[in-house]
């Protein structure tokens, strides 16, 4: 067995913050989630960079903004050549596998070619397996581009399939990232496909204070099998963490629970992300094993973009210098001095958009139709187009953004949107100021207008 630490990374797609019980959830549905949450380090605010699937990955493989690594939209690919995490592992001897969920390139329902799967030495996967498979019929690629059919329900077979990786390699150190596509919606029949009985569990669900407030442009119908798969999800995480124990591994492999952004059930839009509002960009963040058991609860803002130099530094591996984010175990040792008051996000498809979320406010800008050109990933000029006060509106239902009273806390946050869009080599942008009304609500201080 090495001594190296092993990395698992159990990652899921369109998972919404405020599905586990750790964020209040009443519906028990992730006590798995929560111990690892309790006993481990939960990164209590964690965000995506991008509420879309492929410049999300790309975020996560790179440590680089979407932007920057050429993935601003679903209709782009990795670059070949882009150093991956599996090529910084790699070079340190780790045994690299991907299993699941790609979406990183233009395949749809042919094999992702062997230069385009981001440096990984096993693979079974598929870049869209929503195209190529079904809740029930589980087809993926091997390394020699044959077709393999996973018996079970999809989250199932996956989860098998990583156990299998985790038993074959226990002698040596490994790498595993392991992608559910779930509980993303089945894209060509427009369900939230959940195994047998596990929707039904859930026909009178608590539902948040969001999809609430807005439920006349939602279909109600979705929750129940959003909710099942997301049981179903924590009890494949359970046999993940049962499994370590098994082999003895666990005490040595650092396993890391995320999402690749939420999931607003068509409030915000006419789908379920490409948004900046916080359900599509606030994701579930849990990590243990070695430097994070006992870590606690991080009061920290921390995104997608801190979590590959957390893995690398977590493993002794040097952190390229071109990688922007940061290694959440400082923030474990007690050392935040410099550590960004703000998330950054960005969106570059069906909107030309960009926000910045502190603790106390989230700040989004668009491009105007006139000024977003679709074939550019940022726009010469963005409108203000909401301001929140997430302490006091956590679900954002009130657009603070034309309020007399809160245009000292915009001007604020637009400069911190602006320093950070230079930081991810963005061009500098005009924001045109959202027109003010007279308002009753008392001036925000200074203080609170800083967050």
């Amino acid at each position: 067995m090495s001594d190296q630490p092993n990395v698992v990374v159990f990652f899921t797609d369109q998972q919404r913050w405020d599905t586990t019980g750790a964020h209040g959830n009443p519906m028990g549905l992730t006590p798995n989630y929560d111990r690892m949450a309790a006993e481990g380090t939960h990164a209590a605010y964690a965000f995506t960079n991008q509420p879309l699937c492929l410049p999300a990955r790309s975020v996560l493989q790179t440590g680089r903004y979407s932007t920057q690594a050429g993935c601003p939209t679903n209709g782009a690919a990795l670059p070949v050549g882009t150093r991956t995490l599996a090529h910084h592992f790699n070079e340190a001897g780790y045994v690299t596998g991907y299993l699941g969920k790609w979406h990183l390139c233009q395949c749809r329902t042919e094999p992702v070619p062997r230069e385009l799967r981001g440096g990984y030495q096993e693979w079974l996967a598929a870049n869209v397996p929503e195209m190529t498979s079904d809740a029930y019929r589980a087809t993926l690629y091997d390394e020699n581009d044959r077709e393999v059919l996973l018996p079970g329900y999809r989250v199932d077979a996956l989860t098998d399939a990583a156990i299998r990786f985790l038993d074959r390699h226990q002698e040596e150190p490994f790498f595993l990232f392991c992608s559910f596509l779930e509980p993303h919606h089945q894209n060509p029949r427009d369900i939230f496909a959940a195994p047998v009985g596990y929707a039904e569990r859930y026909l009178d669900p608590w539902m948040p204070p969001d999809l609430r407030a807005l439920g006349d442009r939602w279909p109600a119908r979705d929750l129940p099998g959003y909710y099942g798969i997301v049981k179903r999800l924590d009890e494949a995480l359970g046999r993940v963490q049962d499994a370590l124990l098994s082999l003895g591994l666990a005490e040595n492999t650092i396993l890391i629970f995320s999402s690749d952004h939420g999931n607003h059930f068509r409030t915000r839009n006419a789908e379920f992300k490409r948004s900046c509002h916080e359900a599509s960009t606030r994701i579930p963040l849990a990590l243990t094993g070695p430097g994070f058991v006992g870590g606690g609860q991080l009061p920290d803002l921390v995104s997608l973009i801190d979590l590959p130099p957390t893995l690398l530094d977590a493993c002794g591996l040097p952190v390229p210098g071109d990688m922007l984010g940061r290694s959440l175990l400082s923030l474990t040792r007690g050392e935040r001095e410099g550590w960004p008051e703000e998330v950054f996000i960005q969106i570059s498809e069906a909107q030309v958009a960009r926000a910045v979320r502190t603790h106390r406010w989230k700040y989004g800008v668009n491009a105007p139709r006139e000024h977003a050109d679709w074939d550019q990933a940022s726009s010469p000029v963005y409108e203000e187009e909401f301001l929140y006060d997430v302490i006091d509106d956590p679900y954002e239902l009130t657009n603070l953004i034309q309020e007399e009273s809160h245009r000292q806390v915009a001007e604020i946050m637009r400069g911190r949107l602006l320093r950070r869009m230079a930081e991810a080599e963005e061009p500098e942008p005009k924001i045109v100021e959202a027109q003010t009304r007279p308002s009753g609500q008392r001036v925000v201080s200074e203080a609170e207008a800083r967050g």
